[in-house]
C-alpha cells in the first residue's frame, strides 16, 4: 500500500494558543488509521485542518501527492476526502434523504447520485426505512449512521470519522463499527477518532497517539502496547 494522505510538521494555533505542534502522519491507502488521545489532545483540531476548517501555521498536508493546505473545504471534498464530524451533526429540520443529498453537492449527473443513494441505503437499511422522516426524530445511533452515510454521498476515497461512538450505547457502537469495516472493505480509507483505547486499537491497522497537540507514539495497532497507549491517554508523566 502507498500513502494517500500525508501530514508533515503541521502546526495549528488558536490565537496565541498552540493547539497542534509539529504533527506528522501518513495514512496508507485502504487502511483504517486511528488517532487516539484525550479531550484537548488536538485530534479534532488536526482533522479540521485537513478539511480546511482550520488554517495551518506551518507544515504541509498532501493528498495523493498534491498539496491541499489553503484549499476551500468544498474543493477538498471534491478531491475525495469527506468527514463525519464529532457530535453526529445532522440537519434536524430536513428529512433523512434530504440530509443525504446534502452530502452529494459535488457537481455530477443525478443518476450517479441516485445510484450512490441506493448503495448507502443498502449499507444502512434503517435510513431507507426512515428516509422521509425528519432527522430530529432519529435516535443517537441513527443520527451517527446518517452522518457517516452522508459522507459516502460524495463518493470519497478517504472518510474521516471524528468521535463516532461518543455517547452511544455499546450495542449501537458495535453495529456502527461493523458498518465502518464494511465501508473499508469496499475500498475506502478510514481515519478514525475514538475515546476508547482498546476499541481504537482493535479496529484499526495503524495508530497515532496524541498528547498536548503532539504525536507521542505511533505504530501498527496490533503491536502498540495498550498499557502505554492508555498511559499517554491519561497523561502519565513520561508522555508529558
Amino acid at each position: 500500500m502507498s500513502s494517500i494522505l500525508s501530514i508533515e510538521g503541521v502546526g495549528v494555533n488558536y490565537g496565541d494558543f498552540l493547539a497542534v505542534h509539529n504533527v506528522s502522519m501518513d495514512v496508507e491507502e485502504g487502511s483504517i488509521t486511528a488517532i487516539i488521545g484525550a479531550n484537548g489532545a488536538g485530534k479534532s483540531t488536526l482533522l479540521n485542518a485537513v478539511m480546511g476548517f482550520n488554517k495551518t501555521t506551518c507544515g504541509a498536508i498532501t493528498y495523493r501527492g498534491a498539496p491541499i493546505c489553503g484549499l476551500k473545504t468544498h474543493d477538498i471534498v471534491r478531491k475525495g476526502i469527506s468527514m463525519a464530524p464529532e457530535g453526529s451533526g445532522v440537519f434536524e429540520p430536513m428529512t433523512v434523504q434530504e440530509n443525504l443529498y446534502m452530502g452529494a453537492y459535488i457537481p455530477g449527473p443525478n443518476k450517479k447520485k441516485k445510484e450512490t443513494l441506493e448503495r448507502v441505503y443498502a449499507l444502512f437499511p434503517v435510513l431507507k426505512e426512515k428516509s422521509n422522516q425528519l432527522a430530529s426524530f432519529l435516535s443517537g445511533g441513527q443520527r451517527q449512521m446518517l452522518a457517516i452515510a452522508r459522507t459516502l454521498m460524495s463518493d470519497p476515497d478517504v472518510i474521516i470519522c471524528d468521535e463516532i461512538s461518543l455517547g452511544l450505547a455499546p450495542v449501537i457502537i458495535l453495529d456502527i463499527y461493523e458498518k465502518i469495516h464494511e465501508i473499508n472493505k469496499a475500498g475506502k480509507t478510514i481515519i478514525l477518532v475514538d475515546q476508547e483505547v482498546h476499541r481504537s486499537l482493535e479496529n484499526s491497522d495503524y495508530s497515532y497517539v496524541m498528547v498536548k497537540g503532539s504525536v507521542v507514539m505511533h505504530g501498527l495497532s496490533s503491536e502498540l502496547p495498550e498499557e502505554d497507549v492508555k498511559d499517554a491517554f491519561f497523561g502519565i508523566n513520561k508522555f508529558a
